[in-house]
């Protein structure tokens, strides 16, 4: 895990949120946005633009640089990418923090 890659990424509030959000989608989207979600899937990338206010591409990139440092992965379904949040990177961040400060 490159920290400093990683510190960038949460270095956005955006990108914090969407983090946050897809910890517990089901409280933090609607449920008719919800209604065939899949927790091995994950949020669909147009449900998360939506939510962020943000342009598809701003999206896209925030979203790009979050999977590049690890904390999520996506999932290609036809022509929709889903996204969901690497637990196991995010334990080990946690770890990491914990021990470095």
């Amino acid at each position: 895990m490159e920290l400093i890659m990683v510190f960038k990424a949460l270095s956005n509030e955006t990108r914090i949120n969407i983090l946050i959000w897809l910890k517990e989608p089901r409280l933090h989207f609607p449920a008719e946005e919800l209604q065939d979600y899949d927790a091995n899937l994950g949020v669909c990338v147009s449900d998360i633009t939506k939510k962020a206010g943000l342009s598809p591409s701003t999206t896209s990139d925030y979203l790009s640089l979050l999977q590049k440092c690890g904390l999520i992965e996506a999932t290609r379904v036809g022509q929709w990418t889903y996204y969901k949040r690497n637990e196991g990177a995010i334990e080990t961040l946690n770890n990491l923090i914990q021990k470095a400060f």
